[in-house]
Order: structure tokens, then C-alpha cells, then sequence
């Protein structure tokens, strides 16, 4: 795809860098908002969002100032010191999700095991579990990250393979089904740590009920619900956490990507302080997170998300966004599975025998929209929560028409029976 420019950067990349990613074939130069251009200048509509984490569009004007204004200052003195931006942010960050405490970390797996730390210290110091034996109930085709100990208790088989060996302390239970998820508890059961909607399976909803009967059991047995929101938080999923589309609120709560506002990793682990006082001075810690550029980035990525409505946006646009991807659907259902999702968070279920979803991406890359599939099957559509109706239909209409061509081919082309027919006897 493209000019020897093009393939000059892809090459680098593929002779000097690890293999452990396989990109659409596309060299980002430089963004803006929504849109996206490459090297040979071409323009692109965002519809990804870098996994949640360009929810404010790129390089957003107020956002950017802010980090401008701290790097004539201070960026990083590590948590040694005090400083004037990471209060504010946290501050902001606990009044907005309801949290007494809030733990800032960098990324998203990182903010999951300063998780899995609290729930166990916790089952051991307040809950009374044995050291050393407290467990956490997690989902099959659960994502929470990429270091060892959380792969270890990932149900995907490529995720784990030559990897081990993996920390204990983890049982399985099936996304959205309560019955399973009592099965896999025992006396040792500290926590629950699950994600509102499971996004690289396949943006997959929980039925309804699920969370308001998981709140409850895990209640009613004193148990930690640890609800990892890094890429369903601050406004993805239409509310400003997912949690609150069933009225509950977790234990504990998860959050990065977004709160980067595009520019940095920031993450935050957040709780009330009977949960969170459980870490002492010297029990956890890292020289990067809570630095003073990522509060100050952070902090307006916060301000931004309330000053620019950002989660009613989201909601409204999601809503555009589904009823044009289901009018896709019903031109060509032989094609499109299923189409789900909540505000500007959608998978697009592909049937494996009729297209491959890599293939559909790259055409669509080819004809100016950016997306990513998952699971070999769902093509994902999460754009920055600054979209706008006119951008959303014109991805769409290109989506919609590399799929009613791709519908077209599939019908023209001749079965093996009708092959056969033609055979000369």
C-alpha cells in the first residue's frame, strides 16, 4: 500500500522492531481532531480512537496548552516530593467518580495490578483470608492487560502460550452469567474484577441485570467489585462510567487511556479509603505515575470532558453511529452478524465465511477510514467523542459501500456445484 515512502517507514519498523504487532499499512504523519493524514498527505477518518485513548480527538487545543504551560515548569521529580498538579488531579478525578482515593499510575495494566494488590492485601487484612491464599473470580475472554501475571488468567490461548508460569490466585467464571460466577467463589474469594463490556472479544454486552445481581452477591458476601473501566470510562459508553448504565457503583474502580487526553499514559486506580488504605508508604509505588506533566494533562482532559459535554456527545453520536451500522447490517446480513454496542463504542461481528475482517479493514483504510478488527471477526468502531454527525456518515457510507461489494462478489461468484455443472461430462 503506497509509495516507496511508505514502505521505507513499514520496512524499519518490521527490520528494527519487535513483531508483536501487525498494523494496518498505513504511515500516520500528523492529526487533528478527527481526521488523520499520512505521509503522502492522504486524509483519513479516525474511526478508532486509539483504543479509547484519543477520546478528546488529537492533539486537543486546551489539553495541549496545558502540557505546554507545565513543560515550561516541571515534568518529573517522581513521587520523592510534593508538587502543584497532582492534588488538583486528584481531587477532580475522585469528586467526578465518587471515589474517596485515587492512585495515579501510567498505564492501564499497571492500574490492574495495583488492583490486584489492594483486593489481596485487602482479603487478607480486612476480609481475614490467609496470606498468600486470597482469590480473584476474573471472566473467560477477559482483556485487562499484557504483563505475565495478567495473562496468566486470560482464557486466550495466543495471549498465554509460552509465557508460563503463571501466578495462581485467579478462577474463571462466563461473562455475564451470575450462576457461574457463584460457582467459581469459595471462602478465599476476595474480589471480582471484571469490564462493564468485554471490547477486544468483540465489544461484548453483559445481558441486563448482570451487574445490579453481581453488586449484590458480591455485597452480600463482602467481596471486592473491582470494575475495570480503562477503555468503557469518561464518557465511551454514553455515561460518563459504564457502571452507571445499571445504577450501581463498584468497589473499586480502574481507569487510563482516555484520561491521558490523547497526549500521555495516566492511569488511576480509585477506591474509598477502607479499601485503599490497605498501601502504606513503601508497599507500591512508581517513579512516572502521578507525574506533574501527566496531572496537569490529565486535569484538563477532565475539564474538557464536563466543559465540552463530552459523555452526552458521546451518547448522541453512539446512537447515530448504531442506527447507520444496523442499516449496513440489513443490506447485507448474510455479511454482518450482529452490530452491538453502547454510545461511541460498536463492533461490527463479521461472518468468517463470507469476509475476513482484516481484508474489510484495509479496504476501508485504502478508501480513507481507519478502523481495527478483533478476534479475527469484529471490526471495532470507538472515534474520539468529538465526532460529528457528517464524519459518522461518511465512514459509514464507505464502510457500507466495501461491504455491499464484497455482498455482490460473494453472490456472483460461482458455488462448487454449479462449478461442477459446467464441466464438460
Amino acid at each position: 500500500m503506497g509509495s516507496d515512502i511508505t514502505r521505507d517507514f513499514i520496512g524499519k519498523e518490521a527490520r528494527f522492531g519487535a513483531r508483536n504487532y501487525q498494523p494496518v499499512p498505513v504511515v500516520v504523519d500528523h492529526a487533528r481532531d478527527c481526521l488523520v493524514w499520512d505521509v503522502e498527505g492522504r486524509e483519513y477518518i479516525d474511526m478508532m480512537g486509539a483504543y479509547s485513548a484519543v477520546s478528546h480527538g488529537h492533539l486537543h487545543p486546551r489539553i495541549v496548552a496545558a502540557a505546554q504551560r507545565q513543560l515550561q515548569r516541571v515534568a518529573v521529580t517522581s513521587r520523592a516530593y510534593h508538587g502543584t498538579t497532582l492534588g488538583p488531579f486528584l481531587e477532580k478525578l475522585c469528586t467526578m467518580a465518587g471515589f474517596e482515593r485515587a492512585l495515579p499510575m501510567n498505564t492501564g495494566a499497571e492500574a490492574v495490578e495495583t488492583a490486584i494488590k489492594c483486593a489481596r492485601r485487602w482479603g487478607h487484612r480486612v476480609k481475614g483470608i490467609a496470606d498468600g491464599q486470597a482469590e480473584i473470580l476474573v471472566a473467560r475472554q477477559n482483556f485487562h492487560g499484557r504483563t505475565s501475571t495478567i495473562i496468566g488468567f486470560s482464557s486466550e490461548p495466543d495471549y498465554r502460550a509460552g509465557f508460563g508460569p503463571f501466578a495462581p490466585g485467579f478462577r474463571h467464571f462466563d461473562f455475564g452469567d451470575i450462576a457461574s460466577v457463584k460457582a467459581a467463589s469459595n471462602a478465599n474469594t476476595c474480589a471480582v474484577l471484571v469490564e462493564p463490556i468485554q471490547g477486544e472479544a468483540g465489544v461484548v454486552l453483559p445481558p441486563p441485570g448482570f451487574f445490579a445481581e453481581l453488586r449484590d452477591w458480591c455485597t452480600r458476601n463482602d467481596i471486592l467489585l473491582i470494575d475495570d473501566e480503562v477503555q468503557a470510562g469518561l464518557g465511551r459508553t454514553g455515561k460518563l462510567f459504564a457502571f452507571e448504565h445499571e445504577g450501581i457503583r463498584p468497589d473499586a474502580l480502574i481507569l487510563g487511556k482516555a484520561l491521558g487526553g490523547g497526549l500521555l499514559p495516566v492511569s488511576a486506580f480509585l477506591a474509598d479509603a477502607l479499601v485503599m488504605d490497605v498501601f502504606n508508604p513503601g508497599s507500591h509505588g512508581s517513579t512516572f505515575g502521578g507525574n506533574a506533566l501527566a496531572a496537569a494533562v490529565a486535569l484538563e482532559a477532565l475539564l474538557v470532558l464536563e466543559d465540552e459535554d463530552l459523555v452526552a456527545r458521546s451518547a448522541e453520536m453512539g446512537n447515530h453511529l448504531i442506527r447507520r451500522l444496523r442499516a449496513v447490517q440489513a443490506m447485507a446480513p448474510e455479511l454482518i452478524r450482529d452490530v452491538r454496542g453502547r454510545g461511541l463504542w460498536v463492533g461490527v461481528d463479521i461472518d468468517p465465511g463470507q469476509a475476513s475482517a482484516r481484508e474489510l479493514v484495509e479496504r476501508m483504510a485504502r478508501a480513507g477510514v481507519l478502523s481495527k478488527e478483533t478476534h479475527e471477526t469484529v471490526i471495532r468502531f470507538a472515534p474520539p467523542l468529538t465526532i460529528t454527525t457528517g464524519l459518522i456518515d461518511r465512514a459509514v457510507d464507505v464502510f457500507g459501500a466495501i461491504v455491499q461489494a464484497k455482498s455482490r462478489a460473494k453472490a456472483a461468484r460461482p458455488t462448487p456445484l454449479a462449478d461442477a455443472a459446467l464441466e464438460p461430462a
